[in-house]
Formats: structure tokens, C-alpha cells, sequence
């Protein structure tokens, strides 16, 4: 059954109607797959992860890796990357979620909206919202995280948000040299600038990423870029 729109076009549905009529998350999300012809919003999501990108995106990126995952809000960035952690924690691995914006019901709440139930990936699955969050944060965190473990950074140009925290050009490399130490994945959700107009380009790329302050973007290894529902990988 072919879905009416992109699966984070669905979800932004059933979170407005969750407002507009005071209903609880869940039960917006069940009603928007009733219109889908599902009997259930799992159901739905359990049919559309079956051509997720995430598995074969998850195959491309090796330990050591910085990840950069960039769209416009609303676009689907924060679920590609949990989709990533999910295929990781599939697979046996760790997964960690560093977020400055959610809270871990949030999280949970997008677990579930692709289709992945939070209680299978408990013991391999963490959840961090310290306002501590930096690259010595993280660090220190996943110190003792097994190799192959894939972290989350939520997002990007949060980092150096703080006065007291070092400049993204600071905190990056320390990040990289790092995740290549320990055979880490980081994955940084990242914002992409308002200038970027979809209607002279299908998809964001490096020029457009947000940079309130300097940073190379080739300390990147691996970009994937969203819009629409479509996306776009590239190597460095």
C-alpha cells in the first residue's frame, strides 16, 4: 500500500492534530494510519521501514566515522538518525542520543513512530539531554563505549552554544580524533540554512549548512542530505 505522503509528513500531521485537538501523540498517530488504511500507526511504520534507507546507509559508515545528517526543520533528520541507531542496535550495537532540544519522551515518541519499541533496545540504548553537552561531554561519556557504538549529536551548531564551551573548530577535531581512537560513529544532525532554496536545488549540500561560527566541513567523512522524503549520500 503506497503511503499518501513521506512518513515524517505523516508524523508532522499527527503532531498538529495532537494540538489542535488535545489528544495524546499515540492516538493522533493511530488516526493519521487509519486515513493510511492501517489499522495502526506501528503498522504503518513497520511497512514503511521496510524500504528505509537506513539499513544500507548504516552498511556505508565504518567505525571511526563523522557523520554529518542536514535538512531543513521538518524535513526528517532527527528520525533518519534514530533509524540509524536502531539498524546499529539491530545489529548487537550500542546506540547513545546527545540532545540539547528533547526530552527522553520525545525520544521514546520517535522510537515509536518508525516503528522501533524502545523496550527491545534497553540494555543498548542511552539517552543524554545534560546541558553539559560538548565534545569534552561526550568524550567522557563514551569513554568506555564498545567499538562500533554509533552516537547521535543533537545537534550540530549547539555545541558551541555555551560562551564557556571551545569553538565548533575546537570541539570537531577533538570529536574525530577520538571517534577514530575508540571506533566510534558519530552522527551530528545538523541545521541547514534558510537561505537554501529547494526550488534551485533538490537537495541541501556543504554550502548551506548553518555555520554561525567557522568550521571545516571536510572533517566529515560521510553527508546525508534530506528533502521531501528523498535523500542524498555522499563520501568524502
Amino acid at each position: 500500500m503506497r503511503l499518501s505522503a513521506p512518513v515524517y509528513h505523516l508524523k508532522r500531521q499527527a503532531r498538529l492534530l495532537s494540538r489542535r485537538e488535545g489528544v495524546p501523540l499515540h492516538q493522533a498517530l493511530d488516526r493519521v494510519a487509519a486515513g493510511e488504511g492501517f489499522a495502526s500507526w506501528s503498522l504503518l511504520a513497520a511497512k514503511a521501514a521496510e524500504a528505509t534507507p537506513a539499513s544500507s546507509l548504516l552498511a556505508q559508515l565504518a567505525p571511526g566515522d563523522l557523520v554529518l545528517v542536514g535538512a531543513r526543520p521538518g524535513q526528517g533528520k532527527t528520525l533518519m538518525s534514530l533509524e540509524l541507531a536502531v539498524e546499529a542496535m539491530k545489529s548487537g550495537r550500542h546506540s547513545v542520543f546527545f540532545t540539547l532540544e528533547y526530552t527522553h519522551t520525545d525520544i521514546l515518541d520517535r522510537f515509536r513512530a518508525i516503528g522501533a519499541e524502545p523496550a527491545l533496545f534497553d540494555s543498548l540504548f542511552e539517552f543524554d539531554n545534560s546541558d553539559a553537552i560538548c565534545a569534552d561531554y561526550i568524550i567522557g561519556k563514551l569513554r568506555t563505549a564498545p567499538r562500533g557504538t554509533l552516537a547521535v549529536i543533537d545537534y550540530l551548531q549547539l555545541l558551541d552554544q555555551r560562551r564557556e564551551n571551545p569553538e565548533l573548530m575546537i570541539q570537531v577535531p577533538m570529536l574525530r580524533s577520538f571517534a577514530r581512537d575508540r571506533g566510534l560513529i558519530l552522527v551530528f544532525i545538523s541545521q541547514i540554512d534558510r537561505s537554501y532554496d529547494p526550488s534551485r536545488k533538490s537537495f541541501p549540500d556543504l554550502d548551506d549548512v548553518r555555520l554561525p561560527n567557522p568550521l571545516d566541513l571536510s572533517l566529515f567523512d560521510k553527508m546525508c542530505f534530506l528533502n521531501k522524503g528523498e535523500i542524498r549520500f555522499h563520501a568524502a
